[in-house]
């Protein structure tokens, strides 16, 4: 057996990191299927534990069909939601495309010179609404002819790009759904022996951690966006219109911090956009007013209740520990690393415990896992 010395194995491994670094960059879409696959194999493994325990008379269903179904209950999920908003959403932007821009600028710009003027800041007068101006300047340019030919092209290719890969997903969430330990067996073959024991430890606890997180983060997408709809209902909106702004606070509310803010800022727009043709002082000042009421009601629950109980309990980590690896996330990489630092930061303190757990600080970070 041939004897590799110490300097050689660093340089061995060091390549190998190397190697498997260019591969999954390579392969990023494969590998952005397989991370996705997983995600959902690991929030539908409980109904596949729950529909392999079911007896029709003598016949227990079989782990094959109780990934088929489990599958299939994620596609329903997916295409009722789909078929129960798109009309929604379509009505909303007819209603939205017949009015004037304009006239919505006009309305939001006084309160924003008011407040502009109020810090010192003089708009200059150029016989156009302040807010109005700004949009403008920044969309100048950007809806040319070969600009929007380039948009159609992009929207074709990315629609057939997702047909490929909901048909991977779906063909890979499957077998990872039928074959609970597939994806850990598949990891295991490219560990050294020496490290069985810590890894096979480390992607359990892995396992465990993130399928509470993921499921606490959907159940989190799907209270805000029935609260807020349930909320602007109340306060005269339109059911139509509040499920709309609930769907866009829910999608939104992924954003740790900033979402909420942006959901709010959207759902105030389209609540004076359909309301441009009434009364702004005895009806639509009100309405936003009630609005920004049910916004900071829901934000408030979330804060308390919800996001305790998904970012803290489910990963088991401090409030403040997460709050400055969301900041640090965002500031690396802006808002898909905010969206990322949970899981991400997840994974990497479970693997710290079983590396590093000499360390004082991975002992502080990690005595909760």
């Amino acid at each position: 057996m041939i004897q590799v010395n110490g300097k050689y194995r660093f340089w061995l491994i060091a390549l190998g990191i190397v190697l498997a670094l260019f591969l999954m960059w390579y392969f990023s879409s494969l590998i952005s299927y397989i991370l996705i696959s997983v995600i959902l194999s690991l929030m539908g493994r409980p109904l596949v534990r729950i529909l392999t325990k079911i007896r029709l008379g003598r016949v227990r269903i079989g782990q094959g069909l109780s990934a088929f179904l489990t599958l299939l209950a994620f596609w329903v999920f997916a295409v009722g939601s789909v078929r129960f908003l798109i009309p929604l959403l379509v009505s909303e932007f007819q209603e939205l495309s017949s009015i004037n821009p304009d006239s919505v600028f006009e309305i939001v710009d006084e309160p924003i010179v008011r407040f502009l003027s109020f810090v010192g800041h003089e708009p200059v007068d150029s016989g156009k609404a302040y807010f109005s101006e700004i949009f403008q300047n920044q969309l100048k340019g950007s809806l040319g002819v070969e600009q929007i030919s380039n948009l159609l092209g992009t929207i074709a290719g990315a629609f057939g790009g997702l047909l490929i890969g909901a048909f991977a997903v779906s063909f890979i969430t499957f077998f990872f759904l039928k074959e609970e330990n597939m994806f850990r067996d598949g990891v295991m073959l490219l560990i050294p022996t020496e490290w069985e024991e810590k890894v096979a430890r480390m992607m359990h606890s892995i396992h465990f951690l993130l399928r509470r997180y993921f499921l606490g983060l959907l159940a989190e997408v799907c209270l805000v966006g029935l609260l807020v709809t349930i909320g602007l209902t109340a306060v005269g909106l339109g059911f139509s219109h509040a499920v709309v702004v609930g769907v866009f606070c829910g999608m939104f509310n992924i954003i740790p911090y900033l979402g909420p803010w942006m959901g709010a800022a959207v759902g105030l727009l389209i609540g004076v956009a359909v309301n441009i043709h009434e009364d702004f002082s005895s009806h639509t000042l009100p309405l936003i007013g009630l609005m920004v009421i049910v916004f900071g009601a829901v934000q408030i629950i979330d804060n308390i209740l919800f996001q305790p109980l998904i970012y803290s309990n489910s990963v088991k980590a401090h409030p403040l520990e997460i709050f400055l690896v969301i900041m640090a996330a965002g500031s690396f990489a802006g808002i898909v690393g905010m969206i990322l630092a949970i899981p991400v930061y997840t994974i990497l303190r479970v693997v710290a415990k079983e590396f590093f757990d000499q360390m004082k600080l991975v002992q502080r970070i990690t005595k909760s896992l």
